[in-house]
């Protein structure tokens, strides 16, 4: 059998977070019973106990459940607060991520249609002058890629390649025997 220490040490550490506390229904404990419902529900409730009270001339049962109405109205208040603040938060959050994706879509299409940033030609210096070892701040395009020449293949050579390459004609006379009379 559990003790009602861990019990009560358990249900102290429990977070005040409740989920929505804008539509959860809530059992209030008031001087007339209990009142059961969402807070507004529960406000308006209070609100016409208060003015029930007030026309029996009750002052001090009128001023009670009107600080229960205001209780709640303060739970409603916050989780409004609470809600709105974190529907701006999305809202700004959305739009950072668009404007992210806006601008890769740009920068894409830029790229497609060559359109992107181009070094100043003024930059590169003369024509024709440019020392080799330096690098004269100009990009390689796709195009130029393509015409460039592929490099040497690795590996085994093929077919044709060997043969060509590798065997020497057989009715050549080799060059470094000596021709036989």
């Amino acid at each position: 059998m559990r003790s009602s220490k861990s019990r009560s040490r358990n249900k102290n550490n429990r977070s005040r977070s409740m989920g929505n506390i804008i539509n959860r229904v809530f059992d209030s404990s008031g001087p007339e019973g209990k009142v059961r419902g969402t807070p507004q529900q529960i406000i308006d409730k209070y609100n016409q106990l208060a003015a029930d009270a007030q026309l029996s001339n009750d002052r001090v049962a009128a001023e009670n459940f009107q600080q229960h109405a205001e209780h709640y109205a303060r739970l409603l208040s916050d989780a409004q607060r609470e809600a709105e603040a974190k529907r701006e938060q999305q809202e700004r959050h959305n739009r950072e991520r668009q404007q992210q994706r806006e601008q890769q879509q740009q920068a894409k299409e830029q790229k497609v249609d060559g359109t992107g940033d181009q070094p100043d030609i003024a930059d590169a210096g003369p024509v024709g002058f440019a020392d080799e070892s330096q690098d004269s701040g100009l990009v390689d395009t796709p195009e130029e890629k393509k015409s460039a020449p592929r490099p040497a293949r690795r590996g085994r050579p093929k077919k044709s390649e060997a043969k060509d390459a590798d065997v020497a004609p057989q009715d050549a006379p080799a060059q470094d025997a000596p021709a036989a009379e």
